[in-house]
């Protein structure tokens, strides 16, 4: 919220007006205001193509993405169909599974051994959402929709685990914004079709395991460092055109809540190569 009129107005908020964008700001489908799915298919191949179809159909010859989560990994495959038009694609999260070859992971850096690690620590211990969502989403999703207080400790408890905080996540991200983000959940009924989204993802031809499909168009990786796992560049680079990487001292997995004036400065950046 807070990067929309600095992005749309830069010259509102003390920036270059020659860093206006136009923003097309979508709801994934089976979350918030695109309301619950109706059909099985929604993986996150199936919405990047959607958002190709959108913007085709709002007329844009030439666009950019941004994201992070979902919406890095989303953003990443529409560079990927759609490359005849994106132009090039931001993204706050990347996950670089380790190398097959010992001896490669032997010969990398011990910062990013040490995120390797942070990344196999996260498969044993913090993926029990995913896998949950991934293999029965309908099953959780009466308790997310008959419990508000349930709604809430499912979205908080990944507030507190993947923010920059201190000791509570409202040191990171605004507390009123929190619970609007977890109430849109709540009123529109999308917890069960939001989670519905890893289980086809999961059981899509690519799946879970499957590695990164190569990429050519220009990408920009912001890495925070209380992101979940913050990628390893050297890996990132076998698949992706990396034309940016910035590494930042302060933030987490919601980048855009947690440091919006960092986002925002890496963005302009980013994007400036293509003006």
């Amino acid at each position: 919220m807070e990067l929309i009129g600095p992005l749309t107005d830069p010259q509102m908020h003390g920036g270059d007006p020659v860093d206006a964008f136009h923003l097309v700001l979508p709801s994934m489908p089976g979350y918030g205001f695109s309301g619950p799915t109706r059909e099985k298919g929604w993986s996150m191949r199936r919405v990047a193509q959607a958002w190709a179809e959108l913007m085709r159909r709002l007329g844009y010859e030439r666009y950019f993405a941004h994201g992070g989560d979902w919406g890095a990994g989303i953003s990443r495959d529409l560079g990927i169909i759609d490359a005849g038009h994106v132009g090039g694609v931001h993204m706050t999260m990347l996950t670089t599974p380790p190398p097959k070859d010992a001896a490669e992971i032997a010969a990398l850096s011990e910062p990013d051994k040490a995120r390797l690690a942070r990344l196999a620590v996260f498969q044993r211990d913090g993926i029990g959402y995913a896998m949950e969502q991934g293999t029965r989403p309908q099953t959780l999703a009466y308790g997310l929709t008959d419990s508000p207080a349930g709604q809430l400790a499912w979205i908080v408890e990944k507030f507190w685990e993947w923010t920059d905080h201190d000791q509570s996540p409202d040191d990171a991200v605004d507390r009123d914004l929190m619970l609007t983000n977890v109430t849109i959940y709540w009123l529109t009924q999308t917890g069960g079709s939001s989670a519905r989204l890893y289980y086809e993802t999961a059981h899509s031809p690519r799946g879970w395991g499957a590695g990164p499909e190569p990429s050519t168009t220009p990408a920009g990786i912001a890495v925070f460092p209380k992101e979940i796992a913050p990628p390893v560049r050297s890996i990132a680079e076998k698949t992706n055109n990396i034309v940016q990487w910035s590494e930042f001292d302060r933030g987490g997995h919601f980048a855009a809540m947690e440091e919006p004036d960092l986002l925002l400065g890496d963005l302009r950046a980013f994007f400036r190569r293509f003006r």
